[in-house]
């Protein structure tokens, strides 16, 4: 009887209409989120620096991965293929390279959503054809495992099964809000279901088997989906299962470091401390705030609190970057790979910060975001969409960085010897979880801009668009935003619709812009405006209100602090959010990046917007200092004065560098030394 109510109320609520259930996060339900999602579509881009990476993920970025991925490069879509008998052949790809896939479907989505382009719901159709064909009878769905006889279902966690399962459970929910179609979602139901009869009841062997916890997030997106809440007690069931279980080698862990690496070894209540693979940890952190925003148990946020602090505080790079290293040790002494060691123990030169690590620090910050409604969380998305996530794609959107470094010198490492780095960025990466991350983020950034308050609508990121919404009372708004942000500091927002009664419109003002001015109609605002903080006007709104915000667009020195003995005495140099780096191209020839000094006048360094350079950007122009008689020779030289000699240069944005190289290393610096 249970299950036949639980089924009746899951079809109710699949067909109880959109009223903001078509969000990235489906919040309409979720009792302990402050700034809810608005639905995908609700804002598009108009102009501007995101309106223009948009349309180079529309017209670049999705179509060539579609190329990739569809064809026998990529192979990912051969592998559902032969598995579903539509096609001969063997797997190839990595273990995780059906979550791959479906992160390409969900980037689509997300174009969908803002051009309604029919074409793609024939071609997601197809897609979700031969995935059908491909699932098995019980639900089962992972090609890898599928097209191997040597290995069976879930007995070793190194095969990424529940990596793949998340992101397709998640894609499928994103598929159902953008299209209102279930051909995929009754799939995911269907895989979900079989999860439960596996992994809910007690067992010490798949007790440790949840790793890689994307399937979190997919779990309880699928609860928000269907209200069967079986989904969100297994999403809950694998955070109670960390440090639940002896940490020691068994069969289902052989292959692959135990203990912090994979999430295991500390109990999430207990935990104060980034530890592990950087990737790992932010999709398990941003499950987490997902089941808390369910529950609302206090255990949870007080451990993500102290964990977003410990990222951001002491584990951060000034790009938004996380996981510093390749390979090394957790404070535990175990064993870890891509990511997290010592607090500020932050190398340049050999920073791993791979793309998905940095993308998962939005995705945690927004999450963070909603549920405390703090502008901090704001701050820590837009760096990393602006710096360390743009980084990881060329301007042309074809081409990928797996690693995002701080500095680069020519010849000091042996990318042979390495299996995701590389001197240039590459047009296919054999592990290609970063690239449609990246790009599947760029699709939806629009729907992180704004978020909807209790009685208002918070603005979260800037950027030329227009914004058509229901608050959460169900009465109509439209925003109009009208900016050159990030390159100029002037953003305009006219209301063209509001309701009758006074609200909030909340404006985000970003931790770097103090002395920020907030007008109304031409006349100061009257309301509190603090650098990090939300400015909250509240008051009955008219159709042609404008608000006016003017950042200050200075340029500024960023140091680090002083237990980063890697960047003592060197500085960062940043305009707004927008962090910048010298790169070898703006240097004389035969000067090398290690030569450069930056003078300690950044007042003496002038931003212009150039059209036509590197797509379109706000460069730094200024004169350094570079020194002519540094010697290498031996480990230690002795040195008395070095002589430095005027250099007029350019500065660029981090995440324009090496666009100019033609295919040959470049090298690059965010940190100079600096003359004071």
């Amino acid at each position: 009887m249970r299950k036949l109510i639980t089924s009746a109320l899951s079809v109710f609520m699949l067909s109880a209409g959109f009223a903001q259930e078509r969000a990235i996060l489906n919040h309409t339900h979720s009792k302990h989120v402050k700034l809810k999602s608005i639905n995908m579509g609700d804002c598009h881009w108009t102009e501007g620096f995101w309106a223009d990476k948009f349309k180079v993920a529309e017209e670049s970025m999705i179509p060539y991965m579609r190329k990739v991925l569809t064809g026998d490069v990529g192979h990912a879509l051969n592998n559902f293929k032969i598995a579903a008998g539509l096609k001969k052949g063997e797997h190839k790809g990595m273990r995780w390279h059906d979550g791959d896939f479906y992160k390409f479907m969900e980037a689509e989505c997300y174009l969908y959503a803002q051009n309604k382009d029919k074409a793609l719901l024939t071609e997601l159709d197809g897609y979700i054809d031969i995935i059908k064909k491909a699932q098995a009878e019980d639900g089962y769905l992972q090609t890898q495992i599928q097209l191997n006889k040597d290995v069976d279902r879930y007995e070793n966690r190194k095969y990424h099964e529940m990596y793949n399962s998340g992101h397709f459970l998640t894609t499928a929910c994103i598929h159902y809000r953008t299209t209102g179609q279930r051909n995929m979602l009754d799939l995911a139901i269907k895989h979900a279901n079989l999860l439960y009869t596996q992994f809910m009841p007690d067992n010490k062997l798949l007790g440790r088997f949840g790793f890689n916890q994307t399937q979190i997030m997919g779990l309880v997106e699928l609860y928000r989906t269907t209200q069967d809440e079986r989904y969100l007690k297994l999403a809950e069931k694998f955070i109670n299962n960390r440090g639940k279980y002896k940490v020691t080698e068994v069969s289902t862990t052989v292959g692959y470091p135990i203990g912090d690496m994979v999430q295991e070894r500390t109990p999430l209540r207990k935990s104060s401390e980034a530890v592990g693979h950087a990737v790992l940890a932010l999709y398990y952190y941003a499950g987490a705030a997902d089941v808390y925003a369910e529950t609302g148990e206090q255990s949870l946020i007080d451990a993500l609190d102290r964990l977003w602090y410990n990222v951001t505080e002491q584990k951060m790079y000034v790009t938004g970057a996380l996981g510093q290293t390749h390979y090394g040790a957790s404070t535990n002494r175990d064993k870890i790979e891509e990511g997290f060691i010592d607090k500020y123990m932050m190398p340049n030169l050999t920073a791993y910060n791979e793309t998905c690590a940095n993308v998962c620090n939005s995705m945690f910050s927004y999450r963070m975001l909603g549920l405390h409604g703090e502008s901090k969380y704001a701050d820590i998305m837009e760096l990393v969409l602006y710096n360390s996530a743009l980084s990881g794609i060329s301007l042309d959107g074809e081409h990928y960085y797996y690693a995002n470094p701080l500095r680069v010198i020519e010849g000091s490492r042996d990318y042979k010897k390495m299996n995701t780095e590389y001197p240039t960025r590459q047009p296919y990466l054999d592990c290609f979880c970063c690239p449609p991350n990246l790009v599947r983020t760029i699709a939806k950034v629009s729907g992180w801009a704004y978020s909807l308050a209790e009685n208002g609508v918070a603005v979260n990121l800037y950027g030329g668009n227009k914004l058509e919404t229901k608050m959460l009372d169900g009465s109509k708004l439209v925003l109009n935003q009208e900016t050159q942000y990030p390159w100029e500091g002037a953003v305009k927002l006219t209301v063209e619709k509001a309701k009758r009664s006074a609200f909030d419109v909340m404006l985000r003002i970003p931790n770097w812009a103090n002395g920020t001015k907030v007008m109304v109609n031409g006349k100061d605002a009257g309301v509190k405006v603090t650098a990090g903080e939300f400015a909250t006007i509240n008051r009955k709104w008219k159709k042609g209100d404008v608000v006016t915000i003017e950042f200050p667009m200075d340029v500024y020195f960023v140091e680090g602090h002083s237990r980063i003995e890697e960047v003592r005495n060197q500085v960062a140099v940043k305009r707004g959010p927008v962090v910048y780096c010298l790169e070898s191209a703006d240097l004389p020839k035969g000067a090398k990046i290690v030569d450069a000094y930056i003078k300690g006048d950044a007042s003496a360094l002038k931003a212009e917007y150039r059209p036509d350079f590197l797509g379109g950007v706000t460069a730094i122009t200024g004169e350094l200092l570079l020194r002519k008689d540094k010697s290498d020779a031996k480990m230690y030289n002795k040195v008395s004065k070095p002589t430095l000699q005027s250099y007029k240069t350019t500065l660029v944005p981090y995440f324009s560098w090496s666009n100019r190289n033609g295919g040959k290393e470049s090298e690059m610096s965010v940190f100079l030394p600096v003359v004071w």
